[in-house]
């Protein structure tokens, strides 16, 4: 966003598009319950923090931008992956076909819940 083209563009009236993160919560009773929030904290986010992980971040969460530290290492790391059988591609794909399928699934009943109601109001 600090490039020249970009601010070619925000003098025009654009605005940066915010990073998403959705379900940071822990799944694993074993890692840390709020370790997923509190790395993704960072500038221009946005998180779909469950309650329950934002009720433990707010007991016990330490407020700090982590975003961006270790992003060297963290590039050495998802080029190595390969090397120890990890088709980053393909687990990418498996990711993001469940969170669609996640999504999906609430949707459907929220757009069925409405009709229900529609329905009713009209009759």
């Amino acid at each position: 966003m600090a490039g020249e083209r970009f601010q070619s563009l925000g003098a025009r009236g654009a605005h940066p598009q915010r990073v998403l993160w959705a379900s940071t919560g822990t799944k694993n009773p074993a890692y840390n319950d709020v370790k997923y929030l509190e790395a993704l904290i960072g500038p221009e986010t946005v998180n779909t923090v469950p309650l329950e992980t934002l009720s433990a971040y707010r007991d016990h969460g330490d407020p700090d931008l982590r975003l961006e530290l270790g992003v060297e290492d963290a590039g050495r790391c998802l080029r190595r992956l390969s090397e120890v059988g990890i088709d980053l591609d393909a687990v990418t794909q498996q990711l993001e076909d469940e969170a669609v399928t996640k999504f999906v699934k609430p949707f459907d009943s929220l757009m069925k819940t409405l009709q229900q109601k529609r329905i009713a109001a009209q009759g």
